[in-house]
């Protein structure tokens, strides 16, 4: 009775061994093959100012929200060329400084994650067609 107990306790373990090492084998895989997973491809969002955390983001929080709610770049969605002329605005009427070097680090961040959205393509309209009776014999 002892030994079927510690046979059945030994075979418990070296399952669960290769339970441990199948799964380390299959992630290690996963990390050379980069391969990633759907929460590695949404983007991360700072909870305070709730940007996306991407290059360039930090230059974001410290030069715009300095003066204004995180809200404002969150509700804009502009072209690079778009948001150069929001800058040139607000430099204009608000008197935002000159960002020097900052600027295109601040323009691709912009750019890349509050870009304009891309909007569903619908197909034409469909043309009326001139339908016409089939022969029947």
């Amino acid at each position: 009775m002892q030994s079927i107990k510690a046979q059945t306790l030994f075979l418990i373990g070296i399952a669960g061994a290769l339970l441990m090492m199948t799964t380390m084998e299959f992630r290690g895989k996963a990390e050379r093959n980069g391969l990633t997973t759907v929460q590695d491809s949404i983007p991360k969002l700072d909870s305070t100012t709730g940007l996306k955390i991407a290059p360039g983001f930090d230059m974001v929080r410290a030069q715009c929200t300095a003066c204004h709610s995180s809200r404002l770049i969150l509700q804009y969605r502009a072209t690079r060329e778009g948001w150069k002329e929001r800058i040139r605005w607000m430099q204009q009427k608000q008197n935002l400084w000159d960002l020097g070097e900052n600027e295109p680090i601040i323009l691709d961040y912009l750019a890349k994650n509050y870009g304009p959205e891309k909007k569903e393509v619908r197909r034409e309209p469909l043309q009326p067609i001139e339908w016409y009776k089939l022969n029947s014999k």
